[in-house]
């Protein structure tokens, strides 16, 4: 018995022994995970310091550090870049993005930023001679600020295109400019009342002057002959594209129609979509919230809602003020207006927050005035008193004009602020905006230094095609000095000036986690997807003034490099 009892002893410790060095940590550790990808002779800019070598296997990274941290990956089938000391940073976000739109316009008429009026003429002139007898002209982006003491008319476009109906829309994209054809095509006449959250602006007589505010450029808008589902598809890759070769691994679509998510979709399916991609749908667009995951994909997530609360605090002064702006001295227009137009009654917002957040969606918010920013703040600790704290971060878009109040409560409340640095050099529109605020207001535009100091999650946005270019290196230059790039000239707001390391942040960490990401991606460390990009020169050795300069060199999405730049180093 006593020898029958030491077998069964000796079988049962036999058995245990394992699982107790299995709970003193003891286990046999895997082979290291063979490398698709290795990447040396790097500048690579990590959490924990510069870095020489990662590695990259199946889409993550595996390692990172020296070059002996990446030999054990090594494998007979490795692919061996040589960095030749170039700089190496994580993928770039941008936050708030038009892609179809921007690849739209391409095939549209295209005015030139801070063109003069006879620029524009002679742009329109010449779309117009390509277009058939009554077919539609349409495009962007005049500026009202450009014109002087004589803002756009209707007139001014009757002569040019007498027989084509003819609408563009302003920098901003908040306003429209129509010809007498296109009114009537829409049916707009002296009679025709401003319809909710728009204005038809009209002269002393009470005419329509032919330029249309906010929601009542949709009146003519809705007359205009839709692109067809293969021209968006072909904008949207054009967009997509041009973005990877900027180092943008990873953005928003700030407006996301039917249309869209279903090219997005299409696009995925073709293998196409390379970047990690949100889209916010339009809030009054129920049908496509309703079916959102009809269209979701590995790359893209239709999981965020756009709501639009005011307009721009340009010459049309749309958007939302806690004080009024700065009298009007053309036209007739602009009673009732002194504070903006907010667009959505306080209570429904809330409701509305409440219900996407409860849903588990996200919400951008467009706020550019800061009685908007106020109210989309209000909104999300209405939601958040509703349904406690979720994790997921509503984000106030824009944020021209922000109280400090209002600054120092988004963090107890789980809101980040996305701005938008893409505007900040001078150029027409800052005029305008100069001249509807007031000198006083513009020391703190665009308060992204407020924000960082007081712990709010800040994001950066191009609203991209508003502006001329989606070059984030332009942003992150402009938030550092504030001027136009390259220097010089005037400092727009300059105690707002914040840190490259803060500039870059935000287009990375920050941006992933606003985006429930940065457990994924967003900076270059051991156990994340390998989103990152080459680039040709060390950012922060560079004198500021030179960031927009940089080019990308390689853009890797998930280990995918999925834009090589044209005599990048050879790899093996």
């Amino acid at each position: 018995m006593k020898i029958m009892s030491k077998i069964i002893a000796s079988l049962l410790l036999g058995v245990a022994l394992p699982a107790a060095a299995q709970l003193n940590g003891m286990q046999e550790k895997p082979a290291p995970a063979p490398a698709d990808t290795i990447l040396t002779n790097g500048h690579i800019y990590t959490p924990k310091g510069w870095a020489e070598a990662l590695a990259i296997s199946r889409g993550a990274i595996v390692a990172v550090g020296d070059a002996a941290s990446v030999t054990p990956h090594k494998a007979t089938k490795t692919r061996i870049v040589d960095l030749k000391g170039a700089t190496v940073l994580p993928g770039l976000h941008d936050m708030h993005v038009h892609p179809i739109g921007a690849g739209i316009d391409q095939f549209r008429c295209a005015i030139p930023h801070g063109a003069s009026p006879q620029q524009i003429f002679d742009v329109t002139a010449a779309c117009v001679a390509k277009a058939k007898p009554g077919e539609w002209v349409t495009g962007r982006a005049y500026e009202v600020a450009s014109f002087g003491a004589n803002p756009p008319h209707k007139s001014m476009l009757d002569k040019i295109a007498p027989n084509n109906p003819v609408v563009f829309e302003d920098i901003s994209g908040h306003s429209s400019w129509a010809n007498s054809a296109a009114l009537k095509a829409a049916g707009i006449t002296r009679a025709t009342p401003d319809p909710k959250g728009g204005i038809i602006e009209r002269d002393r007589a009470g005419e329509p002057t032919g330029v249309l505010r906010e929601s009542a450029a949709g009146l003519v808008r809705q007359h205009v002959p839709a692109p067809s589902q293969e021209r968006y598809l072909q904008a949207l890759k054009w967009s997509v594209d041009l973005m990877a070769s900027y180092g943008i691994t990873a953005f928003k679509d700030a407006g996301l129609s039917t249309p869209g998510a279903i090219a997005y979709a299409d696009l995925a399916d073709r293998g196409e979509l390379k970047q990690r991609v949100i889209g916010c749908i339009m809030y009054r667009d129920e049908d496509l919230i309703t079916q959102r995951i009809l269209y979701a994909r590995d790359r893209f997530s239709p999981t965020c809602i756009k709501i639009f609360l005011d307009g721009v605090p340009t010459d049309g002064h749309t958007a939302a003020m806690v004080d009024d702006y700065e009298p009007l001295d053309h036209g007739a227009h602009g009673g009732g207006r002194e504070k903006g137009i907010l667009m959505i009654p306080q209570d429904q917002l809330d409701t509305m927050v409440t219900r996407f957040d409860a849903m588990g969606m996200t919400v951008k918010f467009h706020a550019a005035g800061d009685a908007a920013v106020r109210a989309a703040l209000n909104a999300i600790a209405s939601a958040r008193k509703a349904n406690g704290f979720s994790g997921y971060y509503h984000d106030v878009g824009h944020n021209s004009f922000v109280q400090m109040s209002d600054i120092t409560r988004a963090r107890s409340i789980e809101a980040a602020f996305e701005f938008s640095p893409y505007i900040w050099y001078p150029s027409p529109i800052i005029a305008d905006i100069r001249k509807a605020v007031g000198e006083e207001r513009m020391k703190r535009w665009i308060p992204v230094k407020d924000a960082l100091d007081a712990g709010a999650l800040s994001v950066p946005g191009s609203d991209w095609s508003v502006v001329p270019s989606v070059n984030p290196w332009i942003a992150i230059e402009t938030l550092v000095t504030r001027q136009v790039p390259g220097g010089g000239g005037e400092i727009l707001g300059a105690q707002e000036r914040i840190s490259l390391k803060q500039a870059i942040d935000m287009f990375t960490r920050a941006s992933a986690r606003q985006a429930n990401m940065d457990a994924a991606t967003g900076s270059i460390e051991t156990g994340k997807w390998a989103d990152i990009i080459v680039i040709d020169r060390d950012v922060f050795a560079i004198p500021a003034t030179d960031i927009h300069k940089i080019k990308v060199l390689r853009t890797f999405v998930g280990g995918e490099e999925i834009y090589t730049a044209s005599g990048a180093a050879s790899s093996k």
